[in-house]
C-alpha cells in the first residue's frame, strides 16, 4: 500500500503524488457509500492506495485531516460541504491595490474563517505598482497593527516576491481571494513551469473573469505545495455561532471579558462597551468593528 497526497480532482479521478510521481486514481467504491453531503476526498488529502502495473490506481483509505477550507453549497434539499482544499499549513489571502479594488470585508471574513480552522493566514497586497507602496500601507496599516503578517508585492515591478517565494517553501499553501487580484501571475513568478493561466480584468465589469476551474494543486520545485483555488465571491461561515464570532477577531478578543454586562452587543448604543470605548481610543478599527457587526448580525455585505 502506498501513500501520497491528493493534487487534483476532476470528472472522477485523482491525481495522486508520491515521491515524484503522479498516479491517475480511482475511489473504491466502499469509501463512496459513506455519505453523500461532503467531498470524500479534497485536494491535500493524504490518502492510502494501490498502483497497478499500467500505472493507474485505485484509493483505499482517506486519512484524517488537520483541517479543511470548506464552501457551503446551496440550492439543493441536503446541504453539501465543498471541501476545497484540506491539510493546510497557511493560506495566503490574496487582494490587490486596485483593479479590483480591495474588499475589505470580504479579507474580513476569509481571517474569520482562518481563525475558526486555526489556519496561519497570510495576507498578501498586489499591485502595489498602480498606488504605490505608502498609500498600500495605508490601507492595510489596520491589519499589520492587529498583528497579522502582511506581505506587499508587485508582479509588474518584482517586488516581494522573493519573499513569498520563501514563504512558500516547504509549505502546504492554499491562495484564496477575488478574480482578477494577480494569484495566477504570483504563482508563475515563483515557478514559470507551471505556466498557469492567467486572464486580464474586464475593464467594462472591473472585475476578474474566474480563471481557474478545476480545483488543483501543484509541488514546488523547492518543495512544497500550493492551490489556485477558484476566485470565490465568499466562503460561508457555516459553523460559527454568531455569540461566538467575536473570538475570532483578535483586536476584540480580549476586550469581550471587560463589557459592563456579559451579553453586549457591542452596538454602539451599548453602556459600558468595552469594544466601544477602544474603537473611540483607537485600539480597535471602526471598519473592523463594522464588519464585526455585519457579520454578527446577518447584515454582510461581502463585496
Amino acid at each position: 500500500m502506498l501513500q501520497g497526497r491528493v493534487l487534483k480532482y476532476h470528472s472522477g479521478f485523482y491525481s495522486v503524488f508520491s515521491d515524484g510521481v503522479i498516479t491517475i486514481c480511482k475511489l473504491r467504491g466502499k469509501i463512496k457509500k459513506q455519505t453523500h453531503n461532503v467531498d470524500l476526498v479534497a485536494i491535500g488529502d493524504s490518502v492510502e492506495y494501490i498502483r497497478f502495473e499500467d500505472g493507474t490506481g485505485v484509493i483505499e483509505k482517506i486519512l484524517p485531516r488537520s483541517n479543511e477550507l470548506i464552501r457551503m453549497m446551496s440550492g439543493t434539499k441536503i446541504e453539501y460541504r465543498q471541501v476545497l482544499i484540506s491539510n493546510l499549513d497557511q493560506i495566503l489571502l490574496v487582494f490587490s491595490c486596485a483593479k479590483p479594488e480591495p474588499r475589505l470585508r470580504m479579507l474580513d471574513r476569509f481571517l474569520v474563517i482562518c481563525e475558526k480552522q486555526a489556519i496561519h493566514p497570510i495576507i498578501l497586497i498586489n499591485k502595489t505598482d498602480l498606488i504605490g507602496m505608502e498609500k498600500a500601507r495605508k490601507i492595510f496599516q489596520i491589519y499589520e497593527k492587529i498583528g497579522y503578517h502582511v506581505l506587499y508585492t508587485s508582479v509588474v515591478e518584482h517586488i516581494g516576491i522573493e519573499t513569498m517565494q520563501s514563504l512558500l517553501t516547504g509549505k502546504v499553501t492554499g491562495l484564496v481571494g477575488p478574480s482578477g487580484v494577480g494569484k495566477s501571475s504570483l504563482i508563475n513568478l515563483i515557478d514559470p513551469e507551471l505556466d498557469l493561466k492567467v486572464n486580464e480584468i474586464s475593464e467594462a465589469t472591473d472585475k476578474g473573469r474566474h480563471t481557474t476551474v478545476v480545483r488543483e494543486m501543484f509541488p514546488l520545485k523547492g518543495g512544497g505545495f500550493v492551490a489556485d483555488l477558484p476566485g470565490l465571491k465568499t466562503l460561508a461561515l457555516w459553523d460559527i455561532e454568531p455569540e461566538e464570532l467575536d473570538g475570532y477577531f483578535p483586536e476584540i478578543r480580549p476586550l469581550v471579558s471587560h463589557c459592563l454586562y456579559s451579553d453586549c452587543t457591542h452596538r454602539p448604543e451599548e453602556i459600558g462597551c468595552a469594544v466601544q470605548k477602544a474603537v473611540e481610543t483607537g485600539e480597535v478599527s471602526k471598519e473592523r468593528l463594522e464588519s464585526f457587526l455585519r457579520i454578527r448580525y446577518g447584515e454582510d455585505d461581502p463585496a
